[in-house]
């Protein structure tokens, strides 16, 4: 990790880790769960050497950012209000935004709550969902998938995290990391993992090696689960608070990539909405979508040098 530089800011009442690399117009880039600053390694190097000032965070709740303990603390505002008072401190008007799963929905929060503050975004794996008025987000999930759908299974506060505890950190995240079950992942009650990856080998993929799983599981064995998880805990809350924006377009140029296994991509109705005019009429200025051939949900790990690319081929054009 050659060059990377890391720090902590001071946003919006906590402690912010950041790793950045480079000098230029910023790119900032934001993990989902279960994952870190270190998700976006290979591409901090690529974009930083392209002209751009590369940054990443610790999200609230994770690594070495800290962790409030309340579940209240983690809604669409607080994390929003992180990056936004982030940017503050970059000394910046606008950025670039590039973001994966839990990420990517932050991603869509923070393109619609402050669309001034982003040149453009590309946008990995979860594409922007449209609030229903008429249904919370955590209770149509359950009406879909049942109460064993993983979402349902993370609400209850502690219950997941002492799941996790009995099979260890370790093992979550190369259950998590490696699963290429395409489909809503399901976690049966009683077991935990079978759901996201019930065929787990030993052996790792090419593109994550033992060092790299390493460090994940060190950052996951000091702060545990609860932080990102809090952020599933707080899905009903966010609908709450999204009212006013209810039927609200995001109108900053878009790109999207998604993996033709991922988890998301391949659950119900999506393909028909992010290929059918429902994304595009949601999002105007979404100029392309990619679909990854034999991919699944990490992309940005499983193909680092390929989503590089699509992200300088996207805003050199800015």
């Amino acid at each position: 990790m050659e060059g990377i530089e890391h720090r902590t800011v001071e946003v919006n009442g906590i402690k912010m880790h950041v790793a950045e690399k480079g000098q230029g117009p910023v790119v900032l880039f934001l993990h989902g769960f279960p994952e870190l600053w270190y998700s976006w390694r290979h591409e901090i190097q690529y974009i930083s050497s392209q002209g751009y000032r590369a940054v990443a965070p610790d999200l609230r709740g994770y690594g070495d950012t800290e962790a409030p303990p309340s579940v209240t603390s983690y809604t669409c505002f607080h994390i929003v209000g992180d990056l936004v008072a982030l940017i503050d401190s970059l000394g910046v008007d606008q950025v670039f935004l590039v973001a994966h799963d839990w990420g990517a929905l932050v991603g869509w929060y923070l393109c619609l709550f402050r669309p001034d503050r982003i040149k453009a975004y590309v946008c990995l794996s979860v594409p922007f969902l449209k609030r229903n008025p008429k249904v919370k987000i955590v209770d149509g999930f359950r009406a879909a998938y049942g109460e064993d759908y993983y979402i349902c299974r993370f609400q209850k506060p502690g219950e997941m995290e002492a799941q996790m505890a009995e099979v260890g950190s370790a093992y979550v995240l190369k259950n998590f990391l490696t699963t290429r079950k395409p489909g809503p992942p399901i976690l049966p009650k009683g077991e935990y993992g079978t759901g996201f990856n019930p065929d787990m080998t030993d052996t790792l993929p090419s593109w994550l090696t033992e060092d790299e799983l390493a460090y994940f599981v060190a950052k996951f064995e000091k702060t545990g689960f609860t932080g990102g998880l809090n952020y599933y805990r707080n899905l009903n809350t966010n609908w709450e608070l999204l009212a006013p924006w209810s039927g609200a377009q995001i109108k900053v140029p878009v790109k999207f990539i998604t993996g033709e296994l991922d988890m998301v991509y391949t659950s119900l109705g999506m393909k028909d909405y992010v290929h059918g005019g429902g994304f595009k009429q949601d999002v105007p200025n979404l100029e392309e979508v990619i679909v990854q051939k034999g991919v699944a949900h990490f992309n940005n790990q499983e193909t680092a040098d390929e989503i590089s690319n699509h992200i300088y081929d996207f805003i050199r054009k800015f």
